[in-house]
């Protein structure tokens, strides 16, 4: 495949593709748990994002495979780990673009409140299909557009919690910057160990720049596209969290409402709130976007090599086009994931998309015990590598000692029991087979 794309529009690109509302309203719950610790937080989860993009671009560099983290699992440990890999990312994908499109339609009603929620998210879906069968091309110009609508955003947050801190907005404001370590860590150890799996799940999205490292016109240049991506999503992040927390009380925050929204709200920013809703959508709108460019290639990888039907193997007719095929099964998909969305109690279904987060680690796990196997490392490698692999360890186990967190993780392990039998019924069946 012939790359088109330099190294800066790929961290522009995975910008567009992280930022969504994962951190714009996820990040709340975060500061709920652990309060202005959430910063070191964020900062740990900035780490561990780089260690495993850094790995994954290391093996694209050395190895271009068009099935990226999949392709690796299976290459490193067999076609059970490459099965595992591909359908536990397309389900957690599935179940993730549910609850965007139903909180695109919450946000939508913002502004036309007597429209039903359903249409609003079928809206949505039928715009982003849209968006995805103009092909790759038409993919990479709107997120790249959208990425920088996105750090708009948050820089315009930034600049107006500055202007209130220094008074510039309004007079007599005292700032609630914590000077004791109680006050930095309010909710203990477990709590900022809780809030963990949050500030990870606001860097999600970088296994989609792992697929569309095979764009680049210099394949070596994936490491450094990561790392500046990596180094302008983490500042960005830690300096609006720590001015949110700065700005208003930890314990005014909650998860109805995006943070930073409510760390502005008793100022007279009459615009803010809009101008802020309408970013929550862009947001939302180009993460599913990009998950569902994602799992279509993911699902046409997955036919290639015999871990799905060959139906959906079938190649586009044009280059850059997205399969239809694939498309159609992943329409289904999110089809029933807008039903479940719509009609299933708010917390459950909170459940699962918490359970299909969680298993995007498990994924990044995959991603990082692969390294191992396939690139040389050196010592300092192994040691980055192990140390990516705890913080992902620590992020998963964190959703234990959260009442709201934990039914996530039991239903995570659900799905990987489902996985894992699926694998065994193959296994079989394919040796009955052999033997006759």
């Amino acid at each position: 495949m012939d790359g088109r794309l330099q190294w800066w529009q790929l961290s522009l690109l995975g910008v567009g593709c992280i930022i969504g509302t994962g951190y714009f309203l996820g990040s709340g719950l975060a500061i709920m748990m652990t309060g202005p610790s959430v910063v070191f937080v964020f900062i740990l989860a900035a780490v561990g994002t780089y260690i495993v993009y850094d790995a994954l671009a290391t093996m694209t560099t050395q190895d271009p495979q068009q099935g990226s983290f999949r392709a690796y699992a299976k290459k490193a440990y067999g076609g059970w780990a490459g099965f595992s890999s591909g359908w536990v990312y397309w389900l957690s994908e599935m179940l993730i673009t549910g609850s965007q499109m139903t909180a695109l339609g919450i946000f939508s009603r913002l502004w036309f409140p007597h429209v039903p929620l359903w249409l609003f998210a079928a809206g949505y879906a039928g715009l982003a299909i849209l968006v995805v069968l103009v092909g790759t091309k038409g993919f990479d110009r709107v997120e790249n557009v959208l990425a920088v609508v996105k750090v708009a955003a948050i820089l315009m947050f930034i600049i107006l919690a500055i202007c209130v801190l220094t008074g510039v907005i309004e007079e007599n404001r005292d700032g609630n910057l914590p000077n004791t370590l109680k006050a930095m860590f309010p909710k203990g150890s477990v709590g900022l160990w809780s809030a963990f799996i949050y500030a990870f799940y606001a860097f999600g999205g970088i296994e989609i720049m792992g697929i569309m490292a095979m764009q680049l016109k210099e394949k070596d240049e994936a490491p450094k596209a990561g790392t500046m991506m990596l180094i302008l999503l983490g500042t960005v992040y830690v300096v609006s969290m720590a001015l949110a927390v700065v700005v208003a009380p930890w314990q005014t925050f909650n998860t109805k409402e995006s943070p930073f929204v409510i760390a502005l709200n008793d100022y007279h920013l009459p615009f803010f709130s809009d101008i802020f809703n309408g970013a929550l959508i862009i947001a939302g709108f180009s993460t599913m976007v990009a998950s569902l460019f994602s799992v279509t290639t993911m699902l046409v990888t997955l036919a290639r090599d015999g871990d799905a039907p060959h139906f959906f193997a079938k190649k586009a007719k044009k280059e850059g086009r997205v399969p239809l095929r694939g498309l159609g099964l992943t329409l289904c998909g999110m089809i029933l994931s807008v039903i479940l969305a719509l009609l299933m109690p708010g917390k459950l279904y909170e459940y699962l998309t918490t359970a299909a987060g969680l298993m995007l680690l498990y994924n990044w796990l995959f991603i990082l015990v692969s390294a191992f196997k396939l690139t040389p490392l050196t010592v300092w490698g192994k040691v980055k590598n192990s140390f990516g692999i705890l913080l992902i360890l620590l992020a998963v186990s964190g959703t234990l000692f959260h009442s709201g967190s934990r039914p996530g993780f039991l239903g995570s392990l659900g799905f990987i029991v489902i996985i894992m039998g699926v694998i065994v019924i193959r296994q079989r069946f394919r040796a009955s087979k052999h033997a006759h």
